[in-house]
Parts: structure tokens; C-alpha cells; sequence
């Protein structure tokens, strides 16, 4: 989550990101199954010069990178020569302080990790800026971590242009969820939820998505539903997915839920399969969702009659039957719908509230370091 978050936001401010993978080879298997393909590998980095180097975290992939020589030097130059570096989660405990990359600096990790930082240095802010280095908290503050680095490249008004984007702004005086028509989602056995993905899809809504609902304990499969189980995100994040559409749509799934980004709505839209798994979904009584502008195409197959929804602003008009433009997070029934990505960590953890109860989805947001209704 903390990668893909990163490199979205800075590719989003115009920023040329290199993803490079410490192993021996390009595709690699972050946290919780997310499997991505990075850019290049670190040996082909060794001679580059960068204006920021920044390490996400997750365990073991933290020890990973520190355990890295290459990237040891790489990121041992960079702050040598003053030029930006950063770290987030685990990674400014188990990887610059062993470097010795944190001496005389102020910095933050996750909660669980605090102890191995030195105590007169460390604080608890979310995301904290000492000189050319940035630390942050843990996947909540990821998209706080990525507008710091923004602004510490371009300036405050290219971080508040990339923020708007996003949705961000939570202080426009409407709850974080409404829901309508209130039905209870329990489930005896653990929950199989399906997100389908394709090229052009919004690689940050996909991520967190699948990412949170994993940790909650759902069994998620990803689809591709390209040829090609290699997907090219909005953003050109590379995700493999778990299987076909076509091999994905021989089980059957208490959720399905749809991610943005325009390009691969239309490729969703297309698909047979998907229209199909939806209607029968429906009409089953079984839960269905969208996020961002994807509530379009439950919109183009009927699925929204008589439901309230929600979507992002840009598309929002669209939808004809009772949309909803107060709420980042809109459930009504069995249909769950998201504003944008500013909103999908609460969506993520409205899904875990609904189908294992508000005590789990707490759970899961402390720890994300994700600040969350008490009640």
C-alpha cells in the first residue's frame, strides 16, 4: 500500500519514478499478496542521481532493503550530498537507523517500531520533516507522507493541485458515511470478495482496497480481465493479478467490487464476464460495490435503481438514480459506492465494519495508523 501510494502521488505531480526491486528479479510479492512488477532492478540505479530516495515499509520487506548493499550506498549518497531521502512504516527503524542514516535528525515510524529509534529524537507526529529526511507513520499517513514530499520537490500549491486531486479535504462538514435501507452482511464462513482489475485502472483504489480487506481476514481475488495477467495501471504501476475473469467467475463471491480510473472503467464496462457476475450478484441479494467513477457502470446496467450512491465528482451527474454528494462513503443495502480516493480507506474499512463488526475494523485501522471513528 505504502509503495503504490507513494509512486502514484509523486507520477500525479509530474514526478519521474523509478520502482526498483531489490531481488533478484523484477516482480515481487509485497505484504498481504499484492504482487507488483517493478521498474527496474537496484543494480540498474547504482550510477543515477535522484532528487528524493524514498523507502516504504512492511515486514519482512523492510529487512529486505536493509540487507540491500546496493541500495545502502544509493541511499547513503543521497543524504551525503543533502539531497531528499524518507522512509515510512518500519522502514526509518529497521533500515536508515542500522545505516545510520538518522544521526542528528528527528523522525517517526510505526508505533510498533518506536523503541528502536533513539528516544531523545524520536516523536510521534504523523509524518515528520527534519532537514533532507522525511519518516512516517504507516500506511494511514501514506498519502500525508507523499503530499511532504511533493511539496518539499515542486511547493505548497503543486502539493495542494495533487491533494484536490485526490480528494483529500475531509473538513467540508460531511460525515465520513451515511448508510440507507440498513441490512445486516454477516457471514458464517470467511468472505470471498472479487476485484476485477484491467489496464488503466486506478492502481491506488485497487491496492488499498484488496489490501485492507486481507488484513481484515477476506479472501480476495484479484482478476485480470486482459489477456494478460500483468495489468498497466493509471499510473503505470504494474499489478499481477491472481487469475483470468474467466477463471475467477467459476466461484461465486459474497462482494465484488469495482476500482476506478477512466480507462479501465471503459475496459471493465466491456466485459462480458463482469456483466454478468454483476446482475447475477444482484440479483441474488448479494453485495456489490464502485469507487470513484466505476459507479458508472453499475449505473449503465441498472444496478442503481432506487439506491442511493455516491461517486466522484467529476461523474456523479450521471447517475440517475438517487445519487448522494454529502458522504465520502455511501451504503445503501447491499450496495456499498465511494467518492474517490481520498475516501477509499474508509470505504475499505466500511466493508470490514459491515461484514465483522466496527471492533475488527477498528482493529485494522490502528494498525494502518488510520485515524478512525471510535464508534
Amino acid at each position: 500500500m505504502e509503495a503504490v501510494i507513494l509512486s502514484g502521488v509523486l507520477r500525479r505531480a509530474s514526478a519521474n519514478v523509478t520502482v526498483a526491486s531489490v531481488e533478484p528479479r523484477l516482480d515481487v510479492e509485497a505484504s498481504l499478496g499484492t504482487r507488483l512488477v517493478a521498474d527496474a532492478l537496484i543494480s540498474d540505479c547504482s550510477d543515477q542521481i535522484f532528487d528524493l530516495v524514498a523507502l516504504p515499509g512492511g515486514m519482512p520487506g523492510s529487512a529486505r532493503l536493509r540487507d540491500c548493499e546496493e541500495l545502502r550506498r544509493i541511499t547513503s549518497k543521497q543524504a551525503e550530498e543533502r539531497r531528499l531521502y524518507g522512509a515510512i512504516c518500519a522502514a526509518p527503524a529497521v533500515v536508515l537507523q542500522p545505516w545510520g542514516l538518522l544521526k542528528r535528525k528527528q523522525m517517526t515510524c510505526h508505533p510498533a517500531f518506536m523503541d528502536k529509534l533513539p528516544s531523545f529524537r524520536a516523536v510521534k507526529t504523523s509524518t515528520q520533516v527534519s532537514g533532507e529526511l522525511t519518516t512516517s507513520r504507516g500506511p494511514g499517513t501514506a498519502f500525508e507522507f507523499a503530499l511532504s514530499l511533493v511539496e518539499q520537490l515542486y511547493g505548497i500549491d503543486a502539493a495542494g493541485e495533487v491533494g484536490e486531486s485526490l480528494l483529500m479535504h475531509t473538513d467540508d462538514g460531511h460525515p465520513r458515511k451515511e448508510e440507507f435501507n440498513e441490512v445486516e452482511w454477516r457471514f458464517e464462513n470467511i468472505p470471498r470478495a472479487l476485484i476485477p482489475v484491467a489496464n488503466g485502472s486506478e492502481e491506488i483504489e485497487a491496492v488499498i482496497l484488496m489490501d485492507i480487506l486481507r488484513r481484515a481476514n477476506v479472501n480476495v481475488v484479484v482478476a485480470s480481465v486482459e489477456k494478460s495477467m500483468q495489468v498497466i495501471t493509471r499510473h503505470n504501476t504494474r499489478i499481477i493479478a491472481d487469475q483470468s475473469i474467466g477463471d475467477a467467475s467459476e466461484l461465486t463471491y459474497d462482494l465484488i467490487i469495482l476500482p476506478g480510473g477512466a480507462a479501465g472503467i471503459e475496459r471493465l464496462r466491456k466485459s462480458r464476464v463482469i456483466k454478468k457476475l454483476l446482475k447475477e450478484q444482484k440479483s441474488a441479494g448479494r453485495i456489490y460495490g464502485a469507487i470513484c467513477s466505476s459507479p458508472t457502470v453499475l449505473q449503465k446496467q441498472g444496478l442503481l435503481m432506487d439506491k442511493r450512491a455516491t461517486a466522484h465528482p467529476d461523474v456523479i451527474s450521471q447517475l440517475t438514480g438517487q445519487p448522494a454528494e454529502g458522504a465520502g462513503v455511501i451504503i445503501d443495502g447491499k450496495l456499498i459506492t465511494c467518492r474517490g480516493l481520498g475516501n477509499v480507506m474508509d470505504f475499505s474499512l466500511a466493508i470490514v465494519s459491515k461484514l465483522f463488526g466496527h471492533g475488527r475494523a477498528r482493529s485494522v485501522a490502528e494498525g494502518m495508523v488510520f485515524e478512525y471513528p471510535k464508534s
